[in-house]
């Protein structure tokens, strides 16, 4: 395989500094898995970091152009013509790794519906939406290294939805205070937690039963997708066994906090990642 050019190693230097940047549960590039691949992954993160900031910006109508440019650009990127670090990178990673265009259009999807909703009637459309913004991830992630079948991509769905679930209910005071509410509003109705009740960030018993029952059902969908860790080849296998950890682990948190997630948002501290990191090296 030919040495990236000079151009291509200062977009991936662009990217690993993006990623480095932010805070995740579950780190970015891990060194758990070869340089190569954890450029690429820096790469996918910034191609996706870029459109989630360009999709928090204010002015829909503003938003939604760039967004539209951010989609041209990655038209481009996959006939070749490249004028930004991000799509140099990613150019160089979906030419090394055969990664499918659809995932990131995909993702764009996602973003775009982040300009214009901000509530989700029911979990049938968060689900739609978790199928844009999380599960073209795991799928890139799958084809980085080297996974084209169709019951890994179902598992991988499993567990990238229980993620973003899991951030979702992680996230609950931020989401809020920039106006998006990813409970489901006939969950509310169901627990008689109104959108005031939200408001006022009560944290009562009707609250508790509410998180409860969002917290169990990701719960499943972190089971359903489990197999899935020990079914990929095995330099993905520690990285996938710590992402699921990472996730399990914030719903274990925000169980432990009584579902306070307003004034405890639950993390992984470094602690918890080494715990996890060791417990990455054997089946989980």
């Amino acid at each position: 395989m030919q040495a990236p050019s000079a151009t291509i190693r200062a977009a991936y230097a662009e990217c690993r500094k993006l990623a480095r940047r932010h805070y995740e549960n579950f780190p970015t590039a891990s060194l758990l898995v070869p340089r190569e691949k954890r450029d690429a992954l820096a790469a996918i993160y910034a191609f996706a970091r870029y459109a989630d900031d360009i999709a928090d910006e204010p002015g829909v109508d503003g938003r939604l152009d760039q967004l539209a440019e951010w989609r041209k650009k990655l038209t481009d990127c996959y006939v070749g013509k490249v004028d930004h670090p991000v799509f140099i990178a990613l150019r160089d990673s979906a030419e090394r790794w055969q990664l499918s265009e659809i995932h990131f259009r995909t993702l764009l999807r996602a973003f775009e519906q982040d300009v214009t909703v901000n509530r989700h009637k029911d979990f049938a459309s968060l689900l739609a939406y978790c199928t844009c913004s999380a599960n073209p991830v795991g799928r890139l992630v799958l084809e980085l290294f080297g996974h084209r079948d169709a019951r890994l991509f179902e598992l991988s769905d499993q567990i990238c939805t229980a993620l973003q679930l899991a951030n979702f209910w992680q996230d609950v005071e931020i989401d809020l205070s920039r106006d998006r509410i990813y409970l489901p509003l006939d969950d509310m109705a169901r627990f008689r937690y109104s959108l005031d009740d939200l408001a006022a960030r009560r944290t009562d018993e009707r609250w508790r039963a509410l998180m409860a029952f969002e917290i169990e059902r990701t719960w499943q969908l972190f089971q359903k997708g489990k197999p899935l860790t020990e079914l990929v080849f095995p330099e993905l296998r520690r990285q996938l066994r710590l992402t699921w950890l990472g996730g399990t682990t914030i719903l274990k948190k925000i169980e432990e906090s009584d579902y306070d997630v307003f004034h405890r948002r639950p993390t992984l501290g470094k602690r918890d990642f080494l715990r996890l990191f060791l417990r990455a090296r054997k089946v989980i």
